[in-house]
């Protein structure tokens, strides 16, 4: 029902009032709407960039300094490695066999055919002739020189040709005489293919394939590595950063955790043949070998299970936010958002366990920004 009192105006003035009225409002009400709309778009223009629908929460973090590592941590397995057979080369009767864990160590006998030793020499060619008249020259002399040589014998001139390798001369013959007198051999300055075995380092003796009284021409025995090793399989595109020499950390099964080094990075891709190749499975891989820093850490462990973390690249004294304060701008690159909603243009660096590298001007340690949540 209309009051009298106010209902006083002519229809015409009010009619008109009214409009002015409602033209306002929707004025109002349009800036508004319009304002919402452009922080929406450029709200979720921010986000567009990160995954995920629902909009995260956020919360305020911290620019810091300090030194921030991309590390992966992978699964190996310590134990001994390179096994390789040992088979003998001379006449007579296996008189004398090692126990398995023994050390085939150079100028050493290994083990004993017709009572007498075989000796290990380390090298890559086995001697493969007697050594006996004066100025053949080869490979095999090579590998007598340098073990008589690292024994600490005095071989005399070095006697080497640029095709053949070494030659066998007297001063070389007078020092295996030596040698072969303060090791209880028979003192002939000539030297016989089964009297020696020559092997690739120091070695450790795995399995005793031989029995006494067999004929010294069979297999012998198998030697692994001498030190305990870590093989590790790493995929093949991430292999690249892996360098011989690099630290690496290696989680053992009682979670004690020892300093280790990568001594070997394989070269020869495994898996990744076609699907109906039922012997070639996974991905492609290269198999890099850590070995312990200090062999005592692993000592009562012959074989386990154990997480080795690779460190591929540090950046020292850098400054850092988590990922999640990042905004991807429309027009490329990113930015920090201060909490009164300004902008930071970055640069970004080294992405690392949940942290970006960071720079650029007006970024400094203890800057307050956003981050979600």
């Amino acid at each position: 029902m209309t009051d009298p009192a106010t209902d006083t105006e002519p229809a015409p003035r009010r009619t008109n009032r009214r409009r002015l009225v409602l033209a306002a409002a929707a004025l109002v009400t349009a800036v508004a709407a319009g304002a919402g709309a452009l922080a929406l778009s450029a709200h979720g223009e921010a986000k567009a960039e990160r995954p995920g629908s629902a909009a995260p929460s956020t919360a305020l973090t911290t620019v810091v300094r300090g030194d921030l590592a991309d590390s992966r941590t992978l699964t190996g397995t310590l134990g001994f490695a390179g096994t390789r057979t040992v088979k003998g080369t001379g006449k007579g009767v296996v008189t004398q066999l090692p126990k398995p864990g023994a050390t085939a160590t150079r100028g050493k006998p290994l083990y004993r055919v017709d009572d007498r030793p075989v000796m290990v020499f380390f090298g890559d060619t086995p001697v493969f002739r007697a050594l006996v008249k004066l100025g053949v020259s080869g490979r095999d002399v090579t590998v007598l020189a340098d073990n008589l040589l690292a024994l600490g014998y005095d071989i005399g001139p070095p006697g080497r040709t640029t095709a053949n390798g070494t030659r066998f001369t007297p001063s070389l013959a007078a020092a295996l005489k030596r040698w072969q007198r303060d090791t209880g051999q028979q003192q002939t300055g000539t030297l016989d293919p089964g009297r020696v075995i020559v092997l690739p380092g120091e070695a450790r003796v795995g399995d005793v394939k031989a029995q006494l009284g067999d004929p010294a021409t069979g297999d012998m025995l198998t030697v692994t590595s001498a030190a305990k090793t870590v093989g590790v399989k790493v995929d093949a595109a991430d292999a690249a950063p892996i360098r011989v020499g690099d630290e690496v950390s290696i989680a053992l099964p009682s979670a004690k955790t020892i300093p280790g080094k990568v001594t070997a990075v394989g070269h020869t891709v495994q898996g990744g043949g076609d699907e109906q190749d039922e012997e070639v499975t996974g991905p492609p891989s290269l198999r890099v070998t850590v070995t312990p820093t200090h062999g005592a850490d692993v000592k009562g462990l012959d074989s386990a299970s154990v997480r080795v973390t690779f460190t591929a690249e540090t950046r020292k004294n850098v400054l850092s936010v988590p990922v999640g304060a990042l905004l991807a701008l429309r027009e490329g690159g990113y930015a920090l958002q201060r909490h009164d909603g300004t902008l930071l243009a970055v640069k970004t660096g080294l992405f690392a366990k949940g942290m970006v590298e960071v720079s650029g001007k007006d970024v400094r340690e203890g800057l307050r920004v956003v981050t979600t949540s």
